[in-house]
């Protein structure tokens, strides 16, 4: 019989003879079967990658748990990165999924119908200065437009907003509340 062969049927018997136990060993350790699964398989795996400097038969066990004792540290240290991870992500989702200002209020529709109504150019000025709450000159920079003519397009546009959804507005200046919580400063 071959060096190889020996090796393989070694690994085998070894394999066979603790199994159960290695399983038994990781689903005490785990909250999932399937983790006690996937802890026995990684053992057997540096097991078979290390089988030419296992010990001998009656000293295998104990070296075979030392090994399932690592991968189960492993295992937990990645679920706790995983957590983490997860927490961190659920935390930047929830800072950067902002609502829609307008969804808020009952004037909603009136304002989105006022705002489909006006230009492109006026609409999507209101929009980055009051949405996406750029200040004047970075919209501007945006449209590729000086901050002058900024301003201007952007006073003509809450005009012709203010027309187009009423002046019966209460309190006066309300169709901006709906449109933005904060009015961005603008720096001159």
């Amino acid at each position: 019989m071959s060096s190889a062969n020996e090796h393989e049927d070694r690994f085998r018997r070894v394999y066979a003879a603790n199994f159960e136990p290695l399983l038994a060993y990781a689903m005490r350790r785990v909250e999932q079967p399937e983790d006690a699964a996937d802890v026995v398989a990684e053992t057997f795996l540096v097991a078979w990658r290390r089988s030419r400097y296992m010990p001998p038969d009656t000293e295998v066990r104990p070296w075979l748990y030392g090994v399932a004792r690592r991968v189960l540290a492993n295992h937990h240290r990645s679920g706790l990165r995983r957590g983490r991870l997860g927490d961190r992500l659920r935390q930047r989702l929830r800072a950067s999924v902002v609502t829609d200002p307008g969804s808020e209020v009952p004037e909603r529709l009136t304002v989105r119908a006022a705002l489909a109504r006006l230009g492109e150019q006026d609409r999507e000025l209101l929009m980055l200065t009051f949405w996406e709450g750029l200040e004047p000159r970075e919209a501007a920079e945006v449209l590729r437009i000086s901050p002058a003519a900024a301003r201007t397009r952007l006073s003509r546009a809450r005009t012709r907003l203010r027309q187009l959804v009423g002046d019966d507005a209460d309190p006066p200046g309300h169709v901006f509340d709906v449109l933005a919580v904060r009015t961005p400063k603008e720096g001159r």
